[in-house]
């Protein structure tokens, strides 16, 4: 067996040689970008967070995995990833079904199609910033969603909403007569839950131009078919659309979730440090608390870091192990 592959690369000709070194040379200035500004600082902050460390210019006492010990046992951080995962919960399914429904919606011959498709994509690639500050005015005491709920007779909540860190599965069970809810069952607060409508608006046109490429990829006889069968639209979309879009709905599912757990924009520019009462703190925004504010240093932080790495990494794994799945039935 050497022998044959000793023969095999004897026998590569020149031409052959030049294409590989060819290619090698084009492919190093990526390699040299991805090592320098991905894996160097994931394998640099995996490093630093088994030190205790004042500042990121010098480097303190080894203490191993003690950073990961204060994390497991901190109320802080299991309260961020509460925070996180209700966030997560409330805006993935949410986002999926608006995107689905809207590619669905501007997939039809209808006349203005291009129109609102650029309408309905618009939102997700404006600023972030600058929609968080519009949505702060809006969320406002006698703003647009106040007169909103008053012209509908609905009760505005008090306090204001951005300031209200009351859950809303608490407040639900409130009325039926459940006073003592535990913390992990209060749902999203107020605040949170305003945000996250904020975060379904502006990420469901992505979802939706996904979703739209893999509706052109159905082919149109398999509706043809369907419709001299005497199918509704409704049990079209129930026994075609959904079972061929499975490979899409999983990637939009993991993908919405990985975007979840790193929301930062939004908690940054519309909460104040993570309020009220630390129900809007997500895991990244406790990371930059950590290592950037007021936190316990950089090597605390990295650890943080390391733990929201591996999480978002066990759910690409299950995104691909389902998507294989789904691809080779």
């Amino acid at each position: 067996m050497a022998t044959t592959f000793a023969r095999t690369k004897r026998s590569r000709s020149p031409m052959e040689s030049e294409d590989m070194i060819a290619g090698w040379v084009f492919l190093a200035p990526a390699f040299i970008i991805f090592a320098t500004f991905i894996f160097g600082p994931i394998f640099y902050s995996l490093w630093i967070s088994f030190y205790e460390r004042n500042s990121f210019g010098t480097i303190n006492n080894f203490v191993g995995i003690d950073n990961y010990r204060q994390i497991m046992d901190s109320p802080d951080f299991w309260n961020a990833f509460r925070n996180t995962a209700w966030f997560s919960l409330g805006v993935v399914p949410t986002q999926t079904a608006i995107g689905l429904i809207l590619a669905v919606l501007a997939n039809r011959k209808i006349r203005g199609k291009a129109f609102f498709r650029t309408a309905f994509y618009f939102p997700s690639i404006s600023s972030s910033v600058v929609i968080s500050l519009i949505f702060l005015w809006i969320y406002q005491r006698n703003g647009l969603v106040d007169i909103l709920f008053n012209g509908l007779n609905i009760p505005v909540p008090n306090p204001v909403w951005m300031q209200n860190p009351n859950g809303i599965i608490q407040m639900t069970l409130e009325q039926f007569g459940v006073d003592s809810v535990p913390p992990w069952l209060r749902g999203p607060s107020i605040a949170l839950m305003s945000i996250m409508l904020l975060n379904i608006w502006t990420t469901a046109g992505t979802m939706m131009v996904i979703f739209l490429a893999g509706l052109q990829d159905i082919p149109g006889d398999v509706y043809e078919a369907a419709s001299l069968d005497g199918a509704s639209r409704v049990r079209q979309f129930r026994d075609i659309t959904v079972p061929l879009l499975r490979p899409v709905i999983l990637f939009v599912v993991t993908l919405g979730t990985i975007g979840t757990f790193q929301v930062f924009d939004q908690i940054f520019v519309m909460t104040s440090d993570g309020g009220p009462a630390r129900t809007t703190t997500t895991l990244v925004y406790l990371i930059y608390q950590e290592g950037f504010k007021f936190g316990e240093g950089p090597g605390y932080a990295s650890a943080l870091a390391t733990i929201l790495f591996a999480i978002i990494f066990v759910l690409f794994l299950i995104q691909r192990r389902f998507l294989g799945q789904s691809e080779n039935r």
